[in-house]
């Protein structure tokens, strides 16, 4: 659609508020799943830290994204109004698009669609840090033929680009019918969400679902990789695999006898 409306250049429609939104977005889920993950960890302790630590970045992965979807919605919004909107009808660009939806919608008119986008964005970012994580482990334990810490840097960042691609098509699967509504809410004025799922029906839910499974897993992975990579380069703290507290060991070792 983009190409046959705009041609070639129809294609990098919208590419302002991708990539303010999203640089965005990924600065507060990132950042604040690090905060939320340290701090829900010392609210439970180190023993419950490592019962259940797949609980712990669901919970601690939810929180950051509630708050990085809340930086997230103007741009997207725009976003997709510029990319849906017919030629003609609305701003191509960001600079027109931002004050048009302001002054006609107000503030709220950002937020319209925010539910929606918590719906598709947090079980996204749930599927994709809880599985992120449990994946590194698992290559670590089952596939990769010797501990983390003797891995060269190229090999670790290795491991972290497949845990991310896996990762990534799980995400694309559990958040593509919030996706498929958040686009349709954002051009049809004055619709609901159910206004929408009646319209566009089951099918309509899961179509473009092969492409986007891709797209997503591609993208998550490099996310990933380049995330990864800036702590590798720069020295920064990597926490080794979760492994069972001494305080722990104790308790099953008594348990046991």
């Amino acid at each position: 659609m983009a190409v046959a409306e705009g041609g070639a250049a129809g294609l990098f429609l919208g590419w302002a508020p991708t990539l303010i939104g999203y640089s965005m977005q990924g600065l507060c889920k990132f950042g604040f799943y690090e905060v939320f993950k340290d701090m829900y960890s010392k609210a439970i302790g180190e023993e419950n830290t490592y019962l259940y630590k797949t609980s712990l970045y669901l919970a601690a992965s939810a929180s950051a994204e509630f708050f990085a979807d809340i930086a997230l919605s103007p741009m997207e919004c725009c976003k997709v109004r510029i990319q849906t909107s017919p030629t003609g009808t609305f701003p191509r660009t960001l600079r027109g698009a931002f004050p048009k939806i302001l002054a006609e919608e107000g503030v709220g008119g950002f937020y319209k669609s925010i539910v929606p986008l918590w719906g598709r964005q947090i079980p996204y970012t749930m599927m994709k840090f809880a599985c992120f994580e449990r994946t590194v482990e698992a290559l670590y334990a089952n596939v990769v033929p010797k501990p983390r810490a003797e891995c060269s840097k190229g090999e670790q960042l290795v491991v972290t680009f497949a845990a991310g691609y896996i990762a990534g098509v799980f995400c694309a699967i559990v958040s593509h019918p919030a996706d498929t509504l958040v686009s349709y809410l954002n051009k049809a004025k004055g619709s609901g969400v159910g206004d929408a799922v009646k319209v566009l029906g089951w099918n309509g839910l899961w179509g473009g679902l092969v492409p986007r499974i891709f797209m997503i897993g591609t993208l998550t992975a490099l996310q990933w990789f380049i995330y990864d990579g800036v702590k590798v380069q720069l020295g920064l703290p990597r926490p080794p695999p979760p492994e069972m507290p001494e305080s722990l060991k104790i308790k099953m070792g008594l348990a046991q006898q």
